[in-house]
């Protein structure tokens, strides 16, 4: 088992737990990782970017000249990609499908070694409860200044503290997310995650046979 400090929502030290080495204590495997966040990054893009070929472009319909006796060289619209305002070549298009498939074996495991890197860096900060006794943003704020985490930081949410994490939402350099939500592509995205002792054993009794 590995054993760590357990905090208070002032930042002090309350305690300690004893993590799973299952979910915690699993080796290296970058190639995994590496694999199954570039499927999640890809599986974010909206495709948004959209160039029109000549096709799309209004005008053009007309031959600019007739085909010889001009000196010119031939061409039959002005939409013509090399043309001023033409169409575009091989530009971004809107119905690109960037998803990349990654089965479930994978990604959870991807997920368990990412845990079990934040563990041996000591990135990971366990909290006794997040739930508030009011829905205030000043007790996130009291409990990230007594742990002096002034960098990006993952607020991991248990199913009964999911009401808490509107206080926590418009931290600077904070990102929330429910604990059945957590994944690879927004935990390598935080220096930091923090998570409840409720969180935890949710996370265990999942991933844990």
């Amino acid at each position: 088992m590995i054993k760590i400090d357990v905090y208070n929502l002032e930042g002090k030290v309350a305690g300690d737990i004893s993590l799973s080495e299952k979910v915690f204590g699993l080796g290296d495997n970058n190639d995994l990782v590496h694999q199954v966040y570039v499927a999640q990054a890809a599986n974010r893009r909206s495709g948004s970017a959209h160039t029109k070929i000549r096709g799309e472009k209004r005008g053009g319909g007309k031959k600019p000249w007739k085909q010889k006796g001009t000196g010119n060289a031939r061409t039959g619209s002005i939409r013509n990609p090399i043309w001023k305002g033409g169409g575009v070549v091989f530009g971004p298009r809107k119905d690109i499908n960037f998803y990349k498939a990654v089965n479930t074996k994978m990604r959870k495991k991807a997920l368990l070694i990412a845990l079990s890197e934040k563990i041996k860096s000591e990135k990971i900060i366990v909290v006794e409860s997040l739930s508030l006794p009011e829905n205030k943003t000043k007790f996130f704020v009291k409990m990230l200044d007594g742990m002096n985490l002034n960098k990006s930081v993952l607020m991991n949410f248990g199913k009964e503290e999911k009401g808490s994490y509107k206080a926590a939402r418009n931290i600077k350099k904070v990102n929330t997310m429910e604990v059945d939500k957590l994944n690879v592509f927004d935990l390598m995205n935080s220096e930091y995650l923090v998570i409840s002792k409720d969180a935890v054993k949710q996370i265990e009794s999942r991933y844990v046979s």
